[in-house]
């Protein structure tokens, strides 16, 4: 299955990644967590930027993994293939706003 920039979506371990390049950041960090050099990762957690009110719903952002480093650092990554065009640039909407909100800076991979 292909999106509009070429992209084929990968099925691995139940997960649906959008990109071969997400795909084999997965394995990395799933290599690492086996290693014990990162801990908690988790695929695809979604983060409420700004909360549902009566008018709207809530504005979600969700990334494509989040883990602990050996430090005990928190971190969100975003694996990119195309920095341009309006996805990219929701995408750095959100990145401002998860740290306004949760003052935690997503990695762009």
């Amino acid at each position: 299955m292909k999106n509009k920039f070429n992209a084929r979506k990968v099925e691995y371990d139940g997960y649906i990644f959008d990109s071969i390049k997400e795909s084999e950041r997965y394995l990395i960090l799933k290599d690492l967590q086996k290693k014990r050099k990162i801990a908690e990762l988790f695929v695809h957690p979604e983060f409420i930027l700004i909360e549902k009110n009566d008018k709207f719903k809530p504005v979600i952002y969700k990334a494509d993994f989040s883990y602990v480093d050996c430090s005990l650092k928190y971190l969100i990554e975003d694996v990119k293939g195309l920095r341009k065009g309006a996805a990219y640039s929701l995408f750095k909407i959100k990145q401002k706003l998860m740290y306004d909100r949760y003052k935690i800076e997503v990695i762009e991979i």
